[in-house]
């Protein structure tokens, strides 16, 4: 069966009454924590995930692919009418999209975002089923030294290239690895960094530990600086649709932000802030309307808009081949596949065929769902931004304890939540970022059991982690990935004093 007919397969599967009511679902609790101020997509997944865990698998599935798109889009309402990005991805949207709507065009920038984000996810998707296959045919020949070589490149791409710094970035990614190595080891079974507590045996709770950064570390950070003076919303004044100019300006940076956006996410490119960053200069020299960047360009909104949401899609393309996540989002979501004992990776496509083709399906279900609803709905979402935030931030404290204690009805997740809230805290206070750490609890085991593996074979020979054309081009590539910038300096630095002299 070829990979259309298992496509048609699993679009079959998707369209039932209990799966679409799941879609439905997902887009509305996506779109409605997406849309409420400082909750990015990982937050959002990550509070909603707990919900998923008493479903099937394939309407678990589709109602967090769901949920996963919906979040995506919910944060651009936010960024515009507020000028508070939820998430990195954001902040270019915030600086055109907040001015057009200070000129009273929020309706037209909220539109062009919606419209962006259903080009970009609908194209990325097609991309997605056409690569994640291949991929993964590719991979099954991917020996253990290749998947070390791979996970260093994100380790270092990821953990260097996000946050304000590489120390911090590197010292995030440390915590993780540490974190993924509490609980007996995997091959000896002895007990590692567990201090004689039982229950930390089978190690911790990746979604525990999600929801401590990411949801009760942000909440103690706000509220140690809280101060009630109300959001500032921007009304949307007439009629939330684009004329005829705004669609001739718009089109073309939809398709150049999917073409930036897709390809930066399949590879550990630092997450959605660079191919972000990128549309919006690429806009920015293309336009035939240059004065009016910084001063609400609706291209400005347009492109990165549809770079952001086509980065997340193409994320999802090595999460599913290689069991790899590139992003917090996409961790979050391999934690979500794994809870239904689904290992993603090269063997994804033969032992869970059906499974994955749905779950591509859905993805096209549930862009075209998140348009239907959330364009007739945006008045009603903006009312979500009247909740007072002491509320706002009380119920997300409530739903995230609540989520790590009904994992395991575990008082132990629930006095490890409010340990690591406290640390995650720290983390925001002191600027470290949390996307390495998390990538440093999922994959730290897998490159362990793969270090292993590779040594094994090799009989105790280590130089079979650089042997083989694979991991050679991948650790040529981390080189040129990290020092590049600094040459490129020191070459412009020698050129300046050249020109001087």
């Amino acid at each position: 069966m070829g990979n259309l007919d298992l496509l048609l397969e699993g679009f079959s599967n998707a369209l039932t009454a209990q799966n679409l009511l799941y879609g439905l679902l997902g887009t509305f609790l996506g779109t409605l924590v997406g849309v409420l101020p400082g909750i990015g997509p990982a937050l959002a997944i990550a509070l909603l995930l707990p919900v998923t865990l008493s479903a099937e698998p394939t309407s678990a599935l589709i109602m967090f692919a769901a949920v996963f798109y919906g979040a995506m889009y919910g944060g651009s309402t936010t960024s515009i009418l507020l000028n508070t990005p939820g998430e990195a991805g954001s902040v270019i949207t915030a600086v055109e999209g907040h001015k057009m709507a200070k000129n009273g065009r929020a309706g037209a920038a909220l539109t062009t975002a919606a419209l962006g984000s259903f080009v970009a996810g609908l194209i990325a998707t097609i991309l997605l089923a056409a690569a994640a296959p291949s991929l993964a045919e590719l991979a099954l020949k991917v020996q253990p030294a290749g998947y070390v070589a791979l996970i260093v490149f994100a380790f270092a791409t990821v953990g260097t290239l996000i946050g304000s710094s590489r120390v911090r970035g590197l010292v995030s990614l440390s915590v993780g690895l540490i974190f993924g190595l509490v609980g007996a080891d995997q091959q000896t079974g002895i007990n590692r960094l567990s201090f004689g507590i039982q229950e930390a045996t089978d190690g911790l709770e990746v979604i525990v530990v999600i929801i401590s950064f990411f949801a009760l570390g942000e909440v103690i950070y706000y509220a140690s600086r809280f101060q009630d003076k109300g959001w500032q919303i921007l009304p949307v004044k007439g009629k939330v649709w684009m004329n005829r100019e705004d669609f001739r300006r718009s089109w073309k940076p939809w398709l150049r932000g999917t073409a930036i956006g897709f390809p930066m996410g399949i590879i550990p490119a630092g997450g959605s802030e660079i191919p972000t960053f990128i549309s919006y200069s690429v806009e920015k020299k293309l336009s035939k309307n240059k004065d009016e960047f910084g001063n609400g360009a609706i291209e400005g909104v347009a492109g990165p808009e549809a770079a952001n949401n086509a980065n997340a899609a193409g994320v999802l393309v090595p999460l599913l081949a290689l069991g790899l996540p590139t992003s917090a989002t996409a961790a979050i979501m391999l934690v979500a596949i794994r809870n239904f004992n689904i290992q993603p990776g090269p063997m994804l496509f033969e032992l869970n065929a059906p499974l994955v083709w749905t779950l591509i399906a859905s993805l096209f279900i549930g862009n075209t769902l998140l348009l239907l609803i959330n364009l007739p709905l945006i008045r009603i979402w903006i009312q979500l931004l009247q909740i007072p935030r002491h509320y706002l931030y009380a119920g997300i404290t409530t739903f995230g304890l609540l989520g790590a204690y009904s994992l395991n009805n575990s008082t132990f997740d629930l006095r490890l939540a409010f340990v690591l809230g406290f640390v995650g805290y720290l983390f925001r206070r002191f600027g470290i970022p949390n996307t390495p750490l998390v990538l440093g609890v999922i994959l730290g085991p897998m490159v362990e059991i793969q270090f292993r593996q590779a040594v094994q074979l090799s009989n105790g020979d280590y130089s079979i982690l650089v042997s083989g054309l694979l991991p050679k081009v991948i650790y040529l590539a981390l080189i040129l990935v990290l020092f590049a910038p600094a040459l490129m300096k020191l070459v412009k630095g020698k050129a300046g004093q050249g020109l001087r002299k």
